[in-house]
């Protein structure tokens, strides 16, 4: 797809905003920007805190038995998954491990599974538990869920964060755990295998960037070959706009030519630029990067990422603090574009200035983005309701109806 009828789920986050157990975070600022899922990887930090989502966490001993609900330990896992559920933000569940960024020193969690079987019948019971009810569980009915991350963070696998295997490796257990899970649970989407990316599209001298697309292709075979399922591909970008979009348009282009065409494309790790953190710029290119990928073949995305914590890729949440950087009113203004529903025609006709509008069954809302350093005249026909900006020292605030979006800067414009 390219322009979509609909407004896409493209306001999605990483790990949710919480510290210890206390998930009021996630209700008070997820719930009011509308976010639709919450992408459950690198939770808790390192090793998962090694209390959350990650199989070793949940599945202490690898030598227990996956079919005895006495195996697994979902205690701290389940008051996130209620925290997310009743905030209304859907999980986006990982089932492999967090990233080792010390691993060229040690690995602990990062290898293949000594058997895969054993591994795809320990993620079916994951499944079972938060969908059917298994070992005390619920019924969230979780749609998405990714085998691993990144398997192919580096060509060297003594220098991987994520997978000391071989590419071969990842493929076959992609291919028992997809299998395994979509014969018990058909409703569900499976998928991954959250590509680091396609860089090597724009730095082709790049080994490690290069292999990235090898891995890519053989993937994409492996997969064919063995009839695997894989209802959505999800891949990474933390490459500027229009590096980006080229990226969504390659992914697109190499799944329907390995036939694949039902496939859902998912960007969900993503960030513009997060040394720009707490600034009006960062908040405007992070709009200007949805608005963008509304009219870009990708049918979600996750922002990386929501943590409320000291990384530099937490760019949502001030923990000094404890409030809201301006990037966060990106998220509540595209909101204002899903909660309408339908998109509309429209062109800025401004190179690097991005706009967007949307209606619903009352009302017209027009997202605009100007991440430049000069000032960009819009049209905004009708009757302007409300005029909303952050950037030029104002915060999603209520504003008369300017002649121009300032440098740096977002307006959201409601319409009769």
């Amino acid at each position: 797809m390219s322009a979509s009828p609909f407004i896409k789920p493209l306001h999605g986050v990483g790990q949710p905003p919480f510290v210890g157990v206390d998930f009021s975070r996630i209700a008070r600022w997820l719930t009011p920007a509308g976010i639709p899922f919450s992408r459950l990887h690198d939770v808790g930090g390192a090793f998962g805190n090694n209390l959350f989502v990650d199989i070793p966490n949940i599945f202490r001993d690898f030598d227990a038995d996956p079919a005895d609900p006495a195996s697994y330990d979902f205690t701290f896992t389940d008051l996130l998954m209620k925290a997310l559920t009743d905030a209304g933000v859907e999980p986006f569940f990982r089932l492999g491990v967090t990233i080792e960024n010390y691993a060229r020193f040690k690995a602990y969690r990062i290898h293949p599974p000594k058997d895969f079987t054993k591994w795809a019948e320990i993620c079916a019971g994951v499944v079972r538990h938060y969908n059917e009810g298994w070992a005390d569980g619920f019924h969230y009915n979780i749609r998405y869920w990714e085998i691993w991350n990144e398997p192919e963070n580096h060509v060297d696998p003594k220098l991987n964060e994520m997978w000391t295997g071989t590419a071969e490796q990842y493929y076959e257990l992609y291919n028992t755990a997809a299998k395994r899970l979509k014969a018990e649970f058909p409703e569900i989407r499976v998928g991954g295998y959250a590509s680091c990316g396609f860089y090597a599209l724009k730095n082709p001298g790049d080994p490690r960037s290069a292999y990235f697309l090898t891995f890519f292709d053989g993937f994409l075979a492996y997969i064919k070959a063995h009839g695997s399922p894989l209802d959505f591909f999800s891949w990474h970008s933390y490459a500027g706009i229009d590096e980006t979009s080229s990226f969504a348009r390659y992914a697109r282009k190499k799944l329907d030519e390995a036939g694949f065409t039902a496939c859902e494309t998912t960007c969900n790790e993503w960030n513009p630029s997060h040394t720009l953190r707490g600034t009006f710029l960062h908040a405007a290119l992070i709009c200007a990067w949805m608005l963008r990928m509304q009219n870009e073949p990708v049918d979600s995305a996750m922002f990386y990422d929501a943590r409320f914590g000291l990384s530099v890729y937490g760019g949502l949440f001030d923990p000094m603090k404890d409030e809201t950087y301006p990037a966060y009113d990106a998220f509540l203004a595209f909101n204002e574009l899903y909660k309408r529903g339908r998109q509309l025609p429209y062109e800025t006709g401004i190179p690097g200035v991005y706009g967007v509008m949307a209606e619903g069954d009352e009302d017209r809302c027009l997202v605009l983005a100007n991440p430049t350093d000069y000032p960009a005249p819009f049209k905004a026909d009708g009757c302007v309701l409300s005029c909303r900006m952050t950037g030029d020292g104002h915060r999603f605030e209520e504003i008369p109806l300017p002649g121009a979006v300032p440098p740096a800067s977002i307006l959201c414009i409601t319409l009769k």
